[in-house]
């Protein structure tokens, strides 16, 4: 592509250095570049070696779906990986590709309906509490109970029964530091490695109980074999169980966060919401995940929810070997930054960016499918695999408890943003909840 004589053909940047990391100063800078530089930045960095800041929308599509081969993770996975291991998330290469072969099963459509009931039951629980709530004349802290309520679920739907006998049985819960502190720090990195030997010890006495009467996602990644026939060593399951329960719980948590908070202060998008709830999932009878598939409205306004607070706003890939993009050379080592939080409020995508719409979502939009400048959930073959759980979940709670509760701000004060690894709301919300009133 070019050689050592040939001076490299670089975007537009500034001279000066600057260190992206997870923070609110690199959100300010990176915001500040693309208005000034446009949607390819090259930025200097301490170390000397340039890195690419990529808002154009084609040019993300190229590095991770068109070329990926071509691209590694970045730098900004190593803090993830101290907390995680080399799960699913963290990993590359032969290792990452026979883990998500292996993996892939547990979160096919045919699997995910299987955890429904999990779904309904976890739901049904919160209604009980905020019925408590109710006749208290008291306020949720929604984003407590959204961490709750997702971590809640995604345990059941991994242990199945295990849940009460051996997750939660002495009254207690081993994991519920994880919803009960926003940050992820080296103390939290040490507790969740401190789980490695009770979450060992659940996964020896399944094995050795060979229980397998009801599903569960611990039951799929136990039977799960790799092209040779081998399953996971026992370092490998654990690290893939960790990553699914921190990043299972984190991003419906967060998306119900915020969901939450706009439908309380949009009360033409709550009666849409209800309107279609009412409708599809008149009782719980009828919450099966072919009435839930029907939930067209709701999907768009958790897909628009998801527009305006991405899970992660900041990741990065490194290219393995030189390549190139449009008339710009990408030399192997170069570490490449994407923000779906910028990308998806850039006004030359997606017209007055902060307002919250829904129907950008509809499905004659052109941003509904196809190329369209949205990735939540990365794009490729990164592409979050529990996507598809992670939506069935959101409708069931949102379609469930929004017939039965009317939500109330208690500010108008924005939140503001926590811009770590997850992006969450800086501030709890908190919401008065009353019984819902609203005519169908």
């Amino acid at each position: 592509m070019t050689s050592s004589s040939t001076p490299l053909r670089l975007p537009p940047g500034p001279e000066e250095a600057f260190r992206i990391d997870v923070n609110p100063e690199t959100l300010d800078c990176l915001l500040t570049l693309q208005r000034r530089y446009g949607n390819r930045v090259a930025i200097p960095t301490p170390n000397g070696r340039p890195v690419y800041f990529i808002n154009d929308p084609d040019a993300v599509r190229q590095i991770l779906v068109r070329s990926h081969a071509r691209y590694g993770k970045g730098p900004g996975f190593v803090r993830v990986k101290m907390l995680l291991g080399n799960g699913i998330i963290v990993s590359d290469g032969d290792v990452w590709r026979r883990a998500r072969t292996m993996i892939q099963p547990a979160f096919s459509r045919q699997s995910v309906h299987k955890l429904v009931a999990q779904m309904v039951r976890c739901t049904r629980r919160r209604a009980a509490l905020w019925s408590d709530v109710v006749a208290a004349n008291g306020t949720l802290n929604i984003t407590r109970e959204m961490n709750e309520f997702a971590l809640e679920l995604i345990l059941r739907s991994i242990f199945g029964t295990d849940y009460e006998t051996r997750i939660v049985h002495d009254g207690g819960n081993p994991f519920s530091f994880l919803s009960d502190n926003a940050t992820r720090d080296l103390r939290v990195v040490i507790k969740v490695r401190s789980l490695r030997n009770f979450l060992l010890e659940v996964v020896t006495a399944r094995r050795q109980s060979g229980n397998q009467d009801e599903f569960d996602l611990l039951s799929m990644y136990l039977g799960a074999t790799d092209k040779n026939g081998q399953g996971f060593t026992d370092e490998e399951l654990i690290d893939e169980l960790i990553t699914l329960i921190v990043a299972g719980y984190e991003t419906s948590a967060g998306t119900l966060n915020w969901a939450w908070s706009l439908l309380a202060s949009h009360p033409d998008a709550e009666m849409k919401l209800l309107k279609e709830a009412r409708t599809l999932l008149p009782d719980e009878a009828s919450i099966t995940f072919e009435a839930v598939g029907k939930m067209t409205y709701t999907q768009q306004l958790i897909e628009e929810t998801l527009r305006l607070y991405p899970p992660v706003w900041l990741f990065s890939r490194q290219a393995l070997q030189d390549d190139a993009l449009a008339e710009f050379d990408i030399p192997a080592g170069t570490e490449i930054f994407f923000s779906p939080y910028i990308l998806h409020r850039t006004e030359e995508y997606w017209p007055d960016p902060e307002r919250f719409d829904p129907s950008r979502f509809e499905p004659e939009e052109k941003h509904r499918t196809g190329e369209r400048p949205y990735f939540p959930f990365s794009l490729g073959p990164r592409r979050c695999m529990g996507e598809y759980f992670s939506f069935l979940e959101m409708k069931i709670h949102l379609g469930y408890l929004l017939q039965r509760f009317h939500m109330e701000r208690e500010s108008a004060e924005f939140p503001g943003l926590d811009l770590g690894i997850n992006l969450r709301s800086r501030n709890d919300i908190i919401l008065r909840p009353s019984v819902q009133q609203f005519a169908a």
